[in-house]
This record gives structure tokens, sequence and C-alpha cells, in this order.
């Protein structure tokens, strides 16, 4: 066993600390334990850089008593530090104001069934052999072409967590999970200048990624297709958002959709609920109990069951992301989404992005985008990009120095195809995205 504690430990630890909370007067409490280890050795140009292991746990605990909130976490998991930590929270908890919110998710809302969605597979990987892959990964960038000159390096990681989560409903609950990953970054460089990329590949189960070798040649070739990059004049042009960026822009709606920014008023997509913001063909679906898919879960931050949903159907908002807590400043029930969405897919309308390149014509490929322009309060967008100009549906010639930009209310209403071709490596399967119309800012 890897880990300090055994599953039944942990669920024994929170049932105690739960019992603790009710012994100080609280009304309800929720506590949640976790557990975390991990490794990360990391190479440049041969040589060994950084090599760093991680081991952490916690307890944070929640007490409330009526309709006060007191919150108090420690890293000790003895006897004493429980009960130091308990009379914290309800000592703050005694000292706020009151919230109307406030207090556990309700009780028939907790989860039943507890499946597992195997996301735990264990890497029995040492320093040298982790070290060694990294080695791999890079020296097979180095050697893909002699205009690869240099090297940022390569990285191998692997990590382990556990998770205990109960509360005063009676509802407690343990899930575990990997997470490994291999990346490689290079520079390449002929007469035009110089240009970096990068390529990694992670999954639960360390045998589901690419090999260090493929990692590292795909690396090396991103880098290479960048070389001889220009600006391009300004003017309005269909833009494609490559597979590897795409996410991003379905993130600033489920940003928008959420329960959080949605009771501040701080949201574009207020009372969107029976509202268009997508294409009639387009759906956005929630699955959260996909095998070996980092988001996948069986209940959420407060014990909530999961379960598929449409979140857009038809263009069409049918649901938000809310806690408990939001679902209630709303007036609404909670959609089990407290610590966020699990696995999103939009559904798609082309099987290749040369499909969608076909469709576009002559327009922007967008492979990179830089900095936070993006504010989902007013739907404005605006990000420094780089990637390709594409000509009579070809990709003509490498660009960066520009900056793409639109209101993400226009932009999301003029898509006009999403490709078969999300990165297996991600929890959202989202494919490349054409829009039919952006601002782009070139030379």
């Amino acid at each position: 066993m890897l880990f300090n504690h055994t599953a039944s430990e942990l669920l024994d630890l929170c049932r105690r600390t739960l019992d603790l909370a009710k012994a100080t007067g609280a009304t309800a409490a929720e506590a949640d334990f976790s557990e975390s280890l991990g490794q990360s050795v990391s190479v440049r140009l041969g040589e060994i850089e950084q090599i760093e292991f991680q081991q952490d746990k916690s307890l944070d605990i929640t007490v409330y008593v009526g309709k006060r909130k007191g919150r108090a976490g420690t890293a000790d998991f003895s006897e004493q530090a429980l009960r130091d930590t308990v009379r914290a929270a309800a000592d703050i908890a005694r000292h706020t104001a009151e919230d109307g919110c406030a207090g556990l998710a309700d009780p028939e809302l907790m989860a039943q069934h507890i499946g597992d969605p195997d996301l735990y597979h264990e890497w029995d990987l040492d320093t040298e052999a982790a070290v060694g892959f990294a080695k791999q990964c890079e020296q097979a960038a180095l050697n893909e072409d002699e205009r690869i000159e240099n090297s940022e390096g390569a990285a191998v990681q692997t990590g382990h967590y556990q998770y205990v989560y109960g509360n005063t409903h009676g509802f407690a609950a343990h899930r575990q999970g990997t997470h490994h990953s291999i990346s490689c970054s290079v520079v390449a460089a002929d007469e035009n200048g110089m240009q970096r990329d990068y390529w990694y590949d992670s999954a639960c189960r360390h045998p589901d990624m690419d090999s260090p070798e493929t990692i590292g040649q795909t690396a090396a070739r991103r880098t290479l297709r960048r070389l001889g990059s220009r600006s391009i004049p300004t003017g309005s042009y269909p833009v494609l958002f490559d597979t590897t960026v795409s996410g991003g822009l379905i993130g600033h709606l489920v940003g928008a959709l959420s329960g959080g920014a949605l009771y501040r008023q701080s949201s574009f997509l207020i009372d969107s609920i029976g509202k268009k913001v997508l294409p009639d063909f387009l759906n956005l679906r929630e699955e959260p109990h996909i095998p070996r898919s980092f988001r996948s879960s069986y209940f959420d931050a407060e014990g909530v069951a999961t379960a598929p949903r449409f979140v857009i159907q038809n263009g069409i908002v049918e649901g938000y992301f809310l806690s408990s807590y939001s679902a209630r400043k709303l007036g609404m029930q909670t959609t089990g989404n407290a610590g966020g969405a699990h696995n999103l897919y939009l559904n798609h309308t082309h099987e290749t992005q040369s499909d969608l390149l076909k469709e576009m014509g002559t327009g922007l490929l967008v492979t990179e985008l830089m900095g936070q322009g993006a504010n989902t309060i007013t739907g404005d967008y605006s990000r420094g990009a780089a990637g390709f100009w594409v000509e009579n549906g070809v990709i003509a010639y490498p660009v960066h120095e520009i900056t793409v930009a639109g209101r993400l209310q226009d932009m999301y209403r003029d898509i006009v195809g999403v490709a078969d071709d999300a990165l297996r490596r991600s929890s959202n399967k989202i494919g490349s995205i054409l829009i039919a119309g952006m601002t782009v800012a070139g030379s």
C-alpha cells in the first residue's frame, strides 16, 4: 500500500471527526480527508535537473451552528489535532453572521450507489526508470531534425491520491485515483529565427499514454512546423480553434453557467435557462461516470449523487452547474457540481479537422492562446494567438504575434462545426471548433 492510511481508516477518522463536531453542539457538519503522494523528475540536454517527491495529507471540517458556518483544517490526524480542529471550526461558526443559504445538501440527494470509475492504477516506477523515460523522450525530440537545436527539458510525473467525504446525514464515501504524465518542450531554429513548442500525454493508467519517444517526436514536429512564422493583415476572418485550445473556449461557457457567477450577477448568461446560446445542431452533455476519465465521480464534493445529463440540448440551455449553496441562492436545486463539472462532451459535426479546414476555405487556425483576455461578465474576448494561415482549405504558413477578438455570445452562436478529434488525455471531449468570423489583429 502506498498510502499511510487505508480507506477504512480514513472513513473511521471522518466519522470520528463528525461525532466530535456533534459533541460541540453543531447542528450539522461535513468533513473531508485527503492523502496524496507523487514523484516528479525532469531532465534537460541529457542531464538530471530535478528529482522531487511529494507526500501530503489534509483534513477540512465544516461546522454549522444553525445557519452559521465555520471551517478549519489540519494536516495532523492525531486525536488531539482532530479535537482542536473541530473546536476551532465550531468557534468560528459561533462568531460568523447567519447565512440563510448555508448548510449541507439535502439528505435525499446523497449518493446511494458509489460505483468504481476505475481511476486508480499504480505505476511502480523507480527514480532511475523515470529519469530514463524522460531522457528517451527528450532524445527522441532532439533526434527528429537537425533544426531542433535546444531543449527546455522533458519530465515524468506520477501522482496518487485518495479522498474521503462524509457528513452528519450519515453519508461517507471514499474515492481514489492516479495521474501520470510525460512531457517535452524543445526549441527549433532556422534563418528566420527560433520557435518553441511542446507536447505531453497523461492518463490514470500509464499504458494508456503514448510512449516517451512518440511524445518527444510530437513535440519536435509541433515546434518545426512553427518555423517561419509571420503576422497577417488585420481583418475579419473565420477562425478554427484547434482541439488543444478549444476546451478553453467551452470552459468560458461553463464558467458563465456556474452558480457562483450567476448568483453574484457576474455572468453574461444570467437567466439563460431555456435560451439559445449555441447553434441548434450542438449539444453539451455531462457524463460523470466514464471509466478512467480524470473528472469521473459518483458523488460531488457535498456527497450529492452525480448523473449524466444535457447541459445544453439543441443549442438551448437546460441546466447550470450548481452546488447546494449556489442553488439555494438562485432558488433552484443542486446539480451535483460542488467541486466543478464532470466530463463534458460536445457533439461533433465533422469527422476531422481537415474537413473543417475545407469548410473554412480561407482563415486562421489557432493552435496557441496567450493571456487571460476572456471576460465572462460581459462576454468580451481578446487573446494573443499563434497558429497557421489557411488558404483554400490547406495550411499555407505559420503565423504569430496576432490577437483574436470577439464577444463570446456571438462566437458561440457563430459556431459552424466541431471535429471529432478531441484529445484522448482530456476529461472534456471537445474537438476543434470552427467559428464563422472574428476580428484578427495582425500587422
